[in-house]
């Protein structure tokens, strides 16, 4: 449920202070891609993962029992509340290692700031927020860069290690296997409310503020192969990232998707976001619907996440499966 804002009355509210929120202002995928495409980066014998399925983190071997990991994540507001943004977007970040199967080890803050417009204290928060979420992962914050900047913007370059037997990766789903999720969705539209609204969602907020480290180790420990981490793309556009570099289909069950609560009335009245819109543009191509599948459920399923769960291509206990992979092309939503 909506609750009251918990800011001082007279406290800017930080949403109005970007054209988008969260991951939800992101480039569009399919304009990403065009704009990548045929760049390879520098590869080489040590390069474990790179810019071919679109990882969410690059993993070189230093050792061989030893991979180190990099990734970079910032974004505008998301949230009104300083702390909260900063603990959102430090989980995000960090999300990326977890989501190779690695355990973040350093990170640094990444901060663009409206000097002129927003008071350094307010940056104090957001960077204090961060820091309080980076504490809980175990993962020292050991400097940064900051600039001036029209928008206000917040995230974290991390890197982590990781055994590079036990990566898990973009392009290793097999068919046959089941397919979790390790957070609701829905956050998006719940995001796209707050910033028209200023109504405030606890749920979504702890939702995005958790870390997936658990659900990574689980995966790890379970012997997972394949899994990215759903964000700015939606679940039909992160899970079409994964299929297509594995070289699976999937089926995914509608009714077995976990929402947030107050996402399908955010959706009801009309807080969809550009960029879920842009999200199913995209994935549209490779989507086939059953009877009953509606225009708004796959909205629903296209929403751009922030800082949102593990697409595991696995079992894990206590998280829902809500699909399996097969051995054709696209995604059937039933």
């Amino acid at each position: 449920m909506p609750q009251l804002d918990g800011r001082a009355a007279d406290a800017p509210r930080l949403t109005g202070y970007a054209h988008g929120g969260g991951c939800a202002c992101k480039i569009p995928p399919g304009e990403l891609e065009d704009v990548v495409r045929g760049l390879i980066g520098q590869p080489g014998a040590d390069v474990l993962v790179g810019l071919e399925g679109g990882d969410d983190a690059g993993a070189v071997l230093v050792r061989d029992d030893l991979a180190i990991l990099s990734t970079a994540d910032f974004f505008t507001p998301v949230v009104d509340d300083a702390f909260d943004w900063g603990r959102i977007a430090a989980a995000n970040a960090l999300s990326d290692i977890y989501a190779m199967g690695g355990r973040p080890i350093m990170a640094i803050n990444l901060v663009g700031w409206p000097r002129g417009v927003l008071t350094p204290d307010l940056m104090t928060e957001v960077l204090r927020g961060g820091l309080s979420v980076a504490s809980e992962a175990g993962c020292p914050v050991i400097g940064g860069h900051s600039i001036d900047d029209p928008e206000p913007k917040y995230g974290m370059a991390v890197t982590g290690v990781a055994h590079p037997d036990r990566l898990l990766r973009n392009d290793g789903a097999k068919p046959g296997l089941p397919i979790t999720l390790t957070k609701p969705i829905g956050v998006g539209l719940l995001n796209n409310r707050h910033k028209q609204t200023g109504e405030v969602f606890a749920e979504a907020v702890e939702t995005m503020a958790a870390l997936n480290r658990d659900a990574a180790e689980d995966a790890v420990a379970a012997g997972v192969r394949a899994a990215t981490d759903v964000t700015g793309f939606g679940l039909l556009g992160h899970l079409y990232k994964m299929c297509r570099a594995s070289g699976v289909g999937a089926v995914v069950d509608l009714k077995a998707v976990p929402l947030v609560g107050g996402a399908r009335e955010a959706l009801r009245d009309g807080f969809v976001s550009g960029g879920t819109r842009r999200n199913l543009d995209w994935v549209r191509p490779q989507v086939r619907v059953a009877p009953g599948v509606t225009e708004d459920d796959l909205l629903l399923l296209a929403d751009a996440q922030t800082s949102g769960g593990l697409l595991v291509v696995g079992e894990l206990p206590g998280h829902p499966v809500i699909g399996h992979t097969t051995a054709g092309q696209g995604i059937e939503i039933r």
